[in-house]
């Protein structure tokens, strides 16, 4: 199901019938490698693909050293074009890094297979206070009422560890002039890399357009650094160029995620379609340099996810397009099963390798527990840990993925419900310290708290099971984990799915959809 062997998704669009995905790409080796590419896809539905010709490739002095991310912008008659990072060949400073303006050769062709370069490239240079190679990946553009074209880029302060999102303006979206401030900067960052800038609207699942700014909308300004996807809200004025944030980057486990587990250097587009906000995001390998050779291949991109603003307006919905769904096949079904503590129960019938899982879960009592657990003084590892009872009530309990027969293989995507202070918290992880009986893999304990009353809501699972990897949506999409696995016994036939609850008072299956999953057909031949 997912799109294998590239790195950063760049520059998502549609065109003409046709839905186009770019992404950084090696095509002599699977690894990242000195000179990258812009690997080409195409599809319809953004579930099969098409794979096409590479689309950049280094040719010019500019962008000699390789071509990096960047994003497309639709100009107001309809034509696409693309600004990337060039890595220049320069005298003095090695591989400066600079913006790249490119359009197709031919609009009437829907695949734009050829790009030109237009001859006053490159269009943007590193300012003085931000170091050679720390000036990447320009966003989208938008338009503010005055007509003038906008497109942030991801820097760093020279000398310092300040992240920031450097603003530039175009009449013509040709001729580029810094902004004297950033959008947005915060300190300790480090490098923003692959920022993205949108608007969501207040009232509707609908995504809106990347220039629009009303009352009826909100911007959410998105960046990658210590390796996760962060993003802010705010409020956005084109007029003085002022984006009030309702919060801060803080580098911590406070930021706000698109995804807590594998998942970085996202890009998100409007699908003009059917008027919504689409993301992808690459999935990193996690094995070994040599396993990544051994293999042919190394990094994928997630499924497409749709995203909007939550009614409560604090963070962002994510949940898989629905033309996800069209490979369902096969579906199994239970409900109101009671799962008595430290028990579990296999979910038969369907091919388990490749499945779409949706459960609800219920608890029948909640009460006070004698174990407080005073949070601030609780470590992550612990809190986020399924081996850790600390101030538990329930669990944890949840779905084991991936499972080999004995159990010596699994991933466990599970919640665990807290105790904390006057109230409850649900803890939503997933645990690979057994996914792979493979030594040479990194196996992680990835944890989020759920934005949920317990009390008042029941808790919600959905997991999209792909072979090595698992895509998990809690609480409807208000948090999501990804997780990279690499089983050596629970493959194909051999792998089985299983309900779980280690902890000692039971919880209710209220219900629970599951499907075998179709192959997409992706990366197939050109067209």
């Amino acid at each position: 199901m997912h799109l294998g062997n590239s790195e950063d998704p760049n520059a998502p669009m549609y065109y003409k019938g046709f839905y186009h995905m770019f992404y950084q790409h090696n095509n002599l080796a699977p690894r990242f490698s000195e000179i990258m590419i812009w690997g080409h896809s195409v599809s319809q539905d953004m579930v099969n693909w098409i794979q096409l010709e590479p689309a950049f490739v280094p040719t010019e002095s500019y962008d000699r050293h390789s071509c990096w991310s960047g994003s497309a912008t639709i100009l107001p008659d309809g034509k696409p074009v693309i600004l990337y990072t060039g890595l220049e060949e320069h005298e003095e400073l090695d591989r400066r890094q600079v913006t790249v303006l490119a359009e197709p050769k031919d609009v009437s062709d829907p695949l734009l297979r050829e790009w030109v370069k237009p001859k006053n490239n490159p269009v943007m240079l590193p300012p003085h206070d931000v170091p050679h190679d720390c000036f990447r990946d320009p966003t989208t553009g938008w338009q503010g009422q005055d007509g003038i074209w906008r497109v942030l880029v991801g820097a760093k302060q020279i000398h310092t560890e300040r992240g920031m999102a450097v603003l530039y303006r175009s009449n013509d979206f040709v001729e580029w002039t810094k902004y004297p401030t950033p959008l947005l900067a915060t300190q300790d960052t480090g490098m923003w890399e692959c920022p993205d800038f949108f608007p969501v609207s207040l009232t509707s699942k609908e995504g809106v357009e990347n220039s629009v700014n009303n009352a009826s909308v909100k911007h959410v300004l998105k960046s990658s650094f210590g390796g996760h996807d962060c993003y802010v809200i705010g409020t956005y004025s084109s007029e003085n160029e002022d984006f009030a944030a309702d919060s801060e980057f803080t580098n911590t486990v406070a930021d706000l995620r698109y995804d807590h587990g594998t998942f970085y250097a996202s890009k998100a587009f409007f699908d003009s379609v059917k008027n919504r906000r689409i993301n992808f995001g690459w999935v990193i390998d996690t094995d070994s340099a040599e396993d990544d050779i051994a293999k042919g291949w190394s990094g994928l991109l997630s499924l497409p996810r749709e995203m909007w603003l939550d009614t409560s307006g604090k963070r962002l919905i994510q949940w898989p397009i629905e033309e996800i769904n069209y490979l369902r096949t096969n579906q199994v079904s239970l409900d109101d099963k009671h799962l008595s503590g430290c028990s579990k129960h296999e979910i038969s019938g369907i091919t388990a390798a490749q499945a779409d899982v949706e459960v609800t879960f219920d608890l029948p009592v909640l009460e006070g527990n004698p174990e407080v657990l005073d949070s601030d003084h609780v470590d992550d590892a612990v809190l986020f840990d399924r081996d850790s009872s600390v101030g538990c009530v329930y669990g944890p309990f949840g779905l084991l993925a991936l499972a080999s027969d004995d159990l010596r293989e699994q991933t466990a995507i599970f919640f665990k419900i807290i105790l904390r202070g006057n109230g409850y918290s649900v803890v939503m992880g997933s645990d690979e310290k057994k996914s792979s009986l493979r030594d040479n893999t990194r196996k992680s304990a990835h944890g989020t708290v759920l934005d949920i009353d317990p009390l008042h809501e029941k808790i919600s699972l959905r997991c999209l099971i792909d072979h090595s990897i698992i895509e998990s949506y809690g609480a409807g999409g208000r948090n999501v984990i990804t997780s990279r696995v690499y089983p050596k016994l629970a493959t194909g036939e051999a792998a089985k799915l299983y309900l779980f609850n280690d902890g000692t008072r039971g919880v209710i299956i209220s219900s629970l959809e599951a499907w075998s999953m179709r192959n997409a057909e992706v990366n197939l031949n050109a067209l």
